[in-house]
């Protein structure tokens, strides 16, 4: 019997997933749990990620003419009733407070004192209050377009939480828009779409396929939610953006309204956009490996890690001034557009603890230096990539660095496109479909079946039970359709549309 490879991570990918998950945000050091039940802690590496998705989603943002503002925590329990498909939607995931000031209690202790005259819900998105804002500052079709994205915290009450893919508070940015057209509002909400797909695929190295959720996923109040839609190492599906088009449903219901170039009187229509930490997850289970995190150079904290590595005193001495010195010259030097970035490990460790803990973060190179590297000028350089280890010249590494990186950000999207490629199926027969998403071993239902092509006709009661019972859900209805004709899969009415279908996060 072979010998089974040693792994940093245990359990494996294979071996249970789930827990491989977590355990990889732990090896990684990313995030833990925290005492407040649902919620995260999210630690430097973690956070350092989070900051580049956030300096290049809100570049991205600003280049399409959005400025950024910032809305109140708290949404007065009236304005969510004014629109009533999108408080049913969320109801049941909100965190209400009804009471201000604590005094103390007789039996000790303490307990809240004031109650409010009315709940206040802490936001579990924020288009109602938004939307009372916009309908103080727009009276004029002159005041239009108002294009404003706001980066903050959300609370949705989960009942089964999982770091980064589902918390009881989670970080992210909403856009919220308005417009004096129909036309201008759609271009908008497609325009967004597009922004995060170019950033999943360019920036995350994530194939995502674009397309229109069913009336089944859309966002609760919205008249079409356009979504982009990931599939993960396990075959399942990940959200991972979405942008709406809301109509004139909330404006009417906020009374955003403005007087056209006519003089007559019209109600605005707007769109919200939002990504959240989640992306953190789908990086993770995109790239990641049973040693640990994998990171897209675009979006790691540090793209290269300097290891010196000494016995004595005096070798510590020259090693160390030898990688101040390359540390320096890789900074010099640029990948997409920025300074490479670089960090030293001098920490007082065994050269094997270090290099294994950069492993585990997924460091993108690592960069090893001892007194035989300083007599030959050269570097042992590794790729978390492909687990390549060679010796390089100091001036060849210098010249190349930011090739190796592109290539391994090339590298990693190809990957996950192959996986993706390799495990779409299109579908035209039910009995097949079944078979494609029932568990092949009841142990491991989370590694069977992947994408399922599908001709689809939306909104009929009779394919979401169906749905229901292989625990499978319609992802999106792919933009790019070839047009041919066919019958739903499900009802045997004609179509010409095609959906993903999956089991998803």
């Amino acid at each position: 019997m072979a010998k089974q490879k040693k792994t940093a991570i245990t359990p494996t990918r294979e071996a249970d997933y789930p827990e491989w998950y977590q355990q990889v945000i732990k090896a990684a050091d990313l995030a833990e749990l925290s005492p407040v039940r649902g919620c995260m802690v999210v630690k430097p590496w973690g956070w350092g990620i989070w900051e580049n998705m956030q300096r290049v989603l809100d570049g991205k943002f600003k280049e399409t003419g959005h400025e950024n503002a910032y809305f109140p925590l708290f949404i007065p329990m009236s304005y969510l009733e004014k629109e009533a498909e999108h408080v049913e939607g969320f109801a049941k995931e909100c965190a209400v407070v009804t009471h201000h000031r604590l005094e103390p209690d007789p039996d000790g202790g303490l307990r809240p004192a004031g109650k409010l005259d009315e709940p206040l819900i802490v936001r579990p998105t924020s288009e109602t209050i938004i939307g009372e804002m916009y309908a103080r500052w727009v009276q004029s079709y002159r005041d239009l377009p108002i294009l404003i994205n706001q980066w903050a915290n959300v609370v949705r009450w989960e009942l089964r939480p999982r770091m980064f893919l589902r918390t009881a508070e989670f970080l992210w940015q909403e856009g919220h828009t308005a417009h004096a057209t129909e036309a201008e509002a759609r271009e908008e909400t497609e325009r967004m779409l597009h922004v995060y797909a170019d950033f999943a695929e360019n920036c995350m190295a994530m194939p995502v396929i674009r397309g229109e959720k069913t009336a089944a996923e859309r966002f609760p109040g919205a008249v079409s939610t356009l979504t982009i839609e990931a599939m993960m190492q396990d075959r399942k599906a990940l959200q991972s953006g979405t942008s709406h088009f809301l109509g004139q449903n909330f404006s009417k219901a906020q009374g955003i309204k403005f007087q056209n170039q006519t003089g007559d009187e019209e109600f605005a229509w707007t769109t919200s956009w939002g990504v959240s930490t989640r992306l953190i997850g789908a990086l993770i289970m995109t790239h990641s490996d049973d040693d640990g995190l994998v990171l897209p150079p675009r979006l790691a904290p540090a793209h290269v890690v300097v290891l010196p590595i000494y016995r004595s005193d005096e070798e510590r001495q020259n090693v160390l001034a030898y990688c101040e010195k390359l540390k320096k010259e890789l900074e010099a030097q640029s990948y997409g557009g920025e300074p490479v970035r670089v960090r030293m490990d001098d920490r007082d460790l065994r050269g094997g603890e270090k290099n294994w803990q950069h492993i585990k973060k997924g460091v993108p190179l690592r960069a090893e230096v001892g007194p035989r590297d300083l007599e030959n000028d050269s570097v042992f350089l590794a790729r978390r990539d492909t687990g390549e280890k060679v010796g390089i010249p100091r001036n060849e590494l210098l010249g190349t660095v930011g090739d190796i990186l592109g290539e391994i950000q090339d590298g990693l999207f190809q990957r996950a496109l192959e996986l993706r490629e390799q495990n779409t199926r299109t579908i035209d027969n039910l009995d097949e479909f079944r078979e494609y998403f029932t568990p092949k071993n009841a142990n491991k239902p989370e590694i069977h079946g992947g994408f399922a092509l599908c001709y689809f006709v939306d909104e009929d009661p009779a394919v979401e039970a169906e749905l229901k019972k292989l625990k499978v859900t319609a992802r999106c209805i792919p933009m790019d359709q070839d047009g041919e004709s066919g019958q739903c899969l499900f009802t045997g009415k004609p179509t010409t549309t095609r959906a993903v279908f999956a089991k998803a996060y």
